[in-house]
């Protein structure tokens, strides 16, 4: 591969993410604060949804379109805000990975700080300089809401438990901070908050699904990457793309059956 051909790959994986790093440090104040007003993050995390909400009238979908995510971030700062999740990269609800195969065939996985600031920097991206890029692309991750959840089976206190419309919580109250759900699941989306020392983990914002309001991370989205509704209501975007398009799921050997669906997965992720 030419020198010319080499640098034109490298500009192509740092130029996917310039628009959205542009984005995230433009202005973001203003849609984090809107998403701010939602309410308390914690209140969702107990065993009663808000009044009038009727979980049994919803079957909630997650879709992620990796040829369009660009690496931002911005998905993952808006979560930290919106759930109060700290700031340090070792605790995240969602994050994103880039991936990266150089031509000896070799897939280099990397997610710097879980992808908050981009994957712009010179230290991100001085790793790939001058090496044979074949192809690169972003993939967000988040909890799968499994509908066979090891992550319920495991809780000896019944902290973790699912909800009539399938979403996975934590019963803050309940928690024992013991762990076992953490080494549970298989994808890595649990961690322990080092300030009340229990299990924390995405719940794909039930307190705002529950009121009407998208995920946190959905609508901070500059592309449209992270779609979200209901099965349920046929005439939703969810629903038309499950109808029309192959969809993936992380793992699905194991047969924990994640309901965060992937378009145009790339097999080396799965």
């Amino acid at each position: 591969m030419s020198e010319a051909v080499r640098r034109r790959a490298f500009l192509k994986l740092a130029g996917r993410v310039v628009i959205g790093s542009i984005v995230i440090y433009g202005s973001p104040a203003a849609v984090l604060s809107k998403l701010g007003q939602s309410a308390d993050p914690r209140a969702a995390e107990a065993d009663a949804g808000p009044p009038g909400y009727n979980p049994k009238a919803h079957q909630w979908v997650f879709i992620v379109d990796t040829a369009r995510c660009i690496g931002c971030g911005r998905c993952v700062r808006a979560c930290k805000e919106e759930n109060r999740v700290p700031m340090d990269p070792r605790y995240n609800r969602t994050w994103v990975e880039r991936y990266v195969q150089t031509a000896d065939g070799e897939m280099h996985v990397d997610s710097p700080d879980a992808g908050i600031h981009g994957f712009t920097s010179f230290e991100a991206n001085r790793k790939y300089a001058g090496q044979d890029i074949t192809k690169a692309f972003f993939v967000p991750k988040l909890c799968n809401q499994c509908e066979n959840a090891p992550c319920v089976q495991v809780c000896p206190v019944a902290a973790t438990y699912k909800t009539d419309d399938g979403i996975v919580l934590v019963n803050r109250d309940k928690c024992i901070g013991c762990r076992y759900c953490i080494q549970a699941c298989p994808y890595g989306a649990r961690y322990l908050d080092p300030d009340e020392h229990v299990a924390d983990k995405c719940t794909w914002c039930y307190h705002r699904i529950s009121r009407g309001l998208p995920p946190a991370c959905v609508e901070v989205c500059p592309v449209g990457a992270r779609k979200f509704g209901d099965l349920r209501d046929p005439e939703s975007e969810v629903s038309k793309i499950v109808a029309q398009l192959r969809l993936y799921v992380l793992k699905e050997d194991l047969g924990t059956r994640p309901r965060v669906r992937y378009t145009q997965l790339d097999e080396g992720v799965r």
